[in-house]
């Protein structure tokens, strides 16, 4: 099998690694110039039934063990008017159920979980035709008998198989953050805790969370605002000190101490517009080309994306390993439980997105969590 891989993002990094344990070979290409060359984002969550038997398929789930924080799953949830609503605290002893860890982590574990030379960095794909992927430098060019789409939201590949594209969900978010918090603003790090910290309000959010750099990632989330909201926003992003005055601001009637957030972070202003694909979208199933992770189910982040991604690609290794002469049916077989896998997952996904666009969000989220 000649196996390509567009994308080197969790999901793409994982699959080239099963493959890799079961003795087949796979080339990732990437379009980032090194593996230091972007910021990976912040902390994921990592279920026991996905994301890490993911990893465990891998052969990695001792290494994930050592970066993982089971700190992390510690959770403040909180009202506008600084009302406490939930407060849920890790003991050091709990299982790793939904263990905390940087994203930045995860990927490196990946990475050099990997042959060298697997990821082919500066390889921007461009198009797919009579068997070979072409690059976006215009002449150069690799052959292949399967192609996996890793490539993410904005996904390539993904049009060779569906005309789908991305739509705005009507939430934006702001992220900011505060490196080193407990040296710099000890009285915050306290108040955000180990984990994550939410407040929720009408139509607004405030998210908090404990990365294991030191730094505190913040998203402030504006919900029922359409894809041009930041272009009349006021907020001027080339100006990080007006743009923190502004989203003060924009939260003017919540607590003070959530303005002393805001104000408290660096000049890191980055607007996120969130999008989804069609929830249970799916497509024929076409001989030598695949999708996983974002380029197949794109949805809201609340916790579900990087554990989908991270399964596809345990569960499209193991078909492959197990169909070594007959990529078609590995293919389909794989594409047949990842759509009704990731609809039931697209499904849970957009129900929390509405509860946190929902009046008295606080509550609601209140209620999913500790059914009565």
């Amino acid at each position: 099998m000649n196996i390509a891989i567009v994308g080197a993002g969790l999901g793409g990094l994982l699959l080239a690694r099963v493959l890799h344990v079961n003795g087949i070979d796979a080339v990732v290409y990437e379009r980032e110039a090194s593996r230091g060359a972007r910021a990976q984002g912040g902390m994921l969550d990592l279920h026991a039934g996905t994301g890490q038997q993911a990893l465990r398929t891998a052969g990695l789930i001792e290494r994930f063990h050592t970066i993982a924080r089971a700190s992390g799953q510690d959770m403040r949830l909180l009202q506008p008017d600084g009302t406490l609503l939930w407060q849920e605290d890790t003991p050091d002893d709990a299982p790793l159920d939904r263990p905390e860890v940087d994203r930045a982590d995860l990927r490196k574990l990946l990475l050099d979980a990997l042959p060298e030379h697997t990821v082919r960095w500066g390889r921007a794909f461009e198009s797919a035709d009579d068997g070979r992927l072409r690059f976006a430098d215009g002449g150069s060019s690799a052959a292949h008998d399967l192609l996996v789409g890793a490539d993410g939201a904005d996904s390539r590949v993904r049009r060779l198989l569906s005309d789908a594209r991305p739509v705005h969900t009507g939430q934006n978010v702001v992220e900011l953050g505060i490196p080193d918090v407990d040296r710099t603003h000890p009285d915050l790090a306290a108040m955000v805790g180990r984990g994550n910290y939410w407040v929720l309000g009408d139509g607004q959010s405030l998210a908090a969370q404990r990365n294991g750099d030191g730094r505190v990632r913040v998203y402030l989330g504006f919900y029922d605002t359409g894809e041009d909201w930041f272009a009349g926003s006021g907020i001027p992003f080339d100006d990080p000190a007006a743009a923190r005055a502004r989203l003060i601001e924009l939260f003017t009637g919540w607590h003070p101490r959530f303005a002393a957030l805001i104000a408290a972070c660096d000049d890191t202003v980055l607007p996120r517009p969130i999008t989804t694909l069609p929830v249970g979208l799916t497509w024929p199933s076409t001989p030598g080309v695949t999708l996983l992770g974002d380029a197949a189910h794109l949805m809201p982040p609340v916790g579900q994306g990087a554990n989908m991604a991270l399964l596809d690609g345990a569960r499209l290794g193991l078909a492959l390993a197990a169909h070594r002469d007959d990529i078609p049916a590995a293919v389909a077989e794989y594409e047949r439980e990842m759509f009704e896998r990731t609809a039931a997952a697209g499904r849970q996904s957009a129900r929390i997105q509405e509860l946190l666009a929902s009046p008295d969000a606080a509550r609601k989220m209140l209620a999913f969590f500790q059914p009565a």
